[in-house]
């Protein structure tokens, strides 16, 4: 019986203070009808007109005086197109202040009392909407704005405080633990300033930090994910500490959420710890030529999970970690961007190899990305069948700019070279010799 009746005791209190809540409702709405009170919102009513006319005569001359702002930044422009947007309630706070002002000097205070609550809920409401605009999230910002404002209106009316109590006697128990619906409020508002901190000083210090020339860029990309992690994780533990709730009782969760983690999630865990190894070995870093199997490309980003990686043709592979750790991987700029490469070539046995050689390595040295400073050279590496086979090695400096353009550049360099010199690049060929005794006979061929 012990529940039920503890039950009934909480419902008839949710009950008296929504009474209480009403009846106070009430008592302000029945101040309403005074007469001063009346007056006062017809002034109210008169100074939004009046802000309303101002709007109209000023906006455009804002607007052409906005247009011809060239080279601002874009948060400067964003807050002007905000202020444009807001103007009649930014003159309505002004003209509102100004007569409440007027009339506390010269009237009994009583006289303008309405009006000063007025000045205030206005003053309140423009200062939120100027204040979320800083929240990047339409969700988040929209929600944060209304609650602003409905928590700002119930504490100028002085309604905040049986709302609050009505508020915690919603609530659930499990055991010891009690969560009400003012907790839940409180925790959702508190985390979400702590997350938005979070996120802007992130973003502050990853600016700072991509802008270091002392830091490798993998240690850049390590210091933010290691910040970023920080500084949402005390966030999270900040925000759930100053609701009040109890976080001793999560080390025994956590470690059977480890446990599960590690069976059912073996390959993310994997992932995630061979980009912490990738990172701090430096062996990949963004900007970085790499080749993995059929892929040839640049890093992009390094990520928690995967690496991204676009190719010549623009397409981007997201490339788990894993791979990188255990796979084969050839970076063309791990300690330097110097590339050699390697292409064949064959010539008669009519020409002098000499020459060929000479010829070979000055038309190389022609192509545009060949470096001068590193020898190019050619070699024979073999007598064919119908040709003298050579190998060519040039070196580049600039692998990101692709490889198969070089090389075909080089190769047509040899070709405009060789028909310039006369030496031939030959092809197989077959040769039908008729030896002494023997009979040519041509004539119809007979199919049985």
């Amino acid at each position: 019986m012990e529940p039920d009746t503890s039950i009934a005791a909480q419902a008839g209190q949710i009950v008296d203070l929504g009474h209480g809540l009403i009846s106070q409702a009430q008592v302000f709405l029945n101040t309403l009808m005074r007469p001063w009170n009346a007056y006062q919102i017809a002034i109210a009513l008169g100074v939004f007109a009046a802000a309303h006319l101002l709007r109209g005569l000023l906006a455009p001359k804002l607007y052409d005086w906005m247009r011809a702002r060239e080279g601002w930044p874009k948060w400067r422009m964003r807050y002007l197109v905000v202020t444009h947007k807001r103007l009649r309630a930014i003159f309505f706070v002004a003209l509102i202040w100004i007569v409440v002002g007027a009339m506390r000097a010269w009237m009994w205070p009583s006289r303008s009392y309405l009006l000063g609550i007025i000045a205030n809920l206005a003053l309140a409401w423009l200062i939120v909407t100027f204040a979320t605009r800083l929240i990047t999230n339409n969700a988040l910002r929209n929600i944060v704005r209304y609650g602003a404002w409905i928590w700002i209106t119930l504490r100028i009316l002085g309604l905040d405080g049986p709302t609050q109590g009505l508020l915690e006697s919603l609530a659930i128990e499990f055991g010891t633990v009690r969560i009400s619906v003012w907790m839940v409020l409180q925790a959702i508002l508190i985390l979400g300033v702590l997350f938005f901190l979070a996120r802007f000083l992130s973003r502050t210090a990853a600016s700072s930090l991509e802008r270091n020339e002392d830091l490798s860029p993998s240690m850049r990309v390590l210091s933010i994910k290691f910040m970023q992690l920080l500084l949402y994780g005390i966030a999270v533990y900040a925000g759930l500490k100053t609701v009040g709730v109890d976080l001793t009782g999560l080390a025994v969760l956590s470690g059977a959420i480890g446990v599960g983690l590690g069976f059912g999630l073996q390959k993310v865990v994997s992932n995630l710890v061979s980009g912490i190894i990738i990172l701090l070995d430096k062996s990949i870093k963004p900007g970085d030529v790499i080749s993995l199997g059929d892929t040839f490309g640049w890093i992009n980003s390094l990520g928690a999970r995967y690496v991204s990686i676009t190719t010549r043709d623009g397409k981007e592979y997201l490339v788990p970690n894993e791979d990188l750790i255990t796979g084969q991987v050839v970076n063309w700029s791990h300690s330097n961007e110097f590339v050699r490469l390697d292409i064949f070539f064959g010539t008669s046995y009519n020409d002098n190899p000499h020459d060929v050689r000479r010829i070979a390595i000055e038309a190389a040295m022609g192509v545009d990305r060949v470096l001068s400073f590193r020898p190019t050279v050619c070699h024979i590496v073999g007598f064919g069948d119908s040709s003298v086979d050579y190998i060519l090695r040039f070196w580049i400096k600039d692998p990101t700019g692709g490889l198969t353009n070089i090389k075909g550049n080089v190769y047509l360099a040899l070709w405009d070279a060789f028909k310039a010199n006369g030496i031939s690049i030959p092809f197989p060929q077959r040769e039908v010799r008729v030896l002494e005794g023997s009979e040519l006979r041509t004539g119809p061929v007979v199919v049985d």
